[in-house]
């Protein structure tokens, strides 16, 4: 396999990956639905960072831990689970503390780095998106490339693939933003976000 060739198919690979909807979606969407556009853009850059994280890691072998020791795979995925289930069910409590009339959201801090915090450690705490990049990324390492290299070249082309996706979604939430941030709307889209996110930590803790 050729350079150029694993470049386009491992951009098919994870762009359709990256239009699937899920947890990264349901993030990016609530939080740009809201006008919390700092925010937003920081949990987008904080899931690209974890991207870039686990294509290193994978190209220098680390992450192949996550497939070889059922210890390491299990503390990462209990770990992971038990920080979605108490994101989703502190979006959950949140509505139920509202009042009808509530307008602002004092509970969600609108910068930067809370939102960077937030996509990192949620994208980190996935153990199957190390155990995708440790299944998949190899088979687009040619032989006669520098694997740290390439590996890091195929991670920048999935985070640039997903900047642009996350780019249209931010977008398209900032046209529904002015109905969305309705009291009514906003505790409607934080029970609908925060039940997609605990029911993914409790896939996560109690699936397959």
């Amino acid at each position: 396999m050729t350079t150029t060739t694993a470049l386009w198919s491992f951009a098919l690979v994870v762009g359709l990956l990256t239009l699937t909807p899920g947890l990264d979606t349901a993030l990016v969407l609530r939080t740009a639905a809201l006008g919390h556009r700092s925010r937003a853009w920081g949990v987008v850059l904080g899931i690209q960072t974890g991207v870039l994280a686990w294509g290193a890691l994978t190209s220098l072998g680390v992450t192949a831990l996550l497939t070889a020791s059922q210890a390491a795979y299990e503390a990462l995925r209990w770990a992971g689970a038990a920080y979605l289930v108490w994101m989703g069910v502190r979006m959950l409590r949140k509505t139920a503390r509202e009042a009808p009339e509530s307008g602002t959201d004092p509970a969600t801090r609108d910068t930067f780095a809370s939102g960077w915090r937030q996509g990192t450690l949620t994208n980190l705490l996935n153990p199957k998106v190390g155990v995708f990049y440790v299944a998949v990324l190899p088979q687009f390492l040619p032989a006669d490339t520098n694997h740290l290299a390439m590996g890091l070249l195929l991670a920048t082309e999935h985070i640039l693939l997903g900047l642009l996706w996350s780019t249209a979604l931010i977008a398209g939430a900032r046209l529904l933003s002015t109905w969305l941030r309705r009291p009514a709307a906003r505790r409607t889209l934080d029970r609908l976000t925060g039940t997609v996110i605990t029911a993914f930590g409790l896939r996560l803790a109690f699936g397959d």
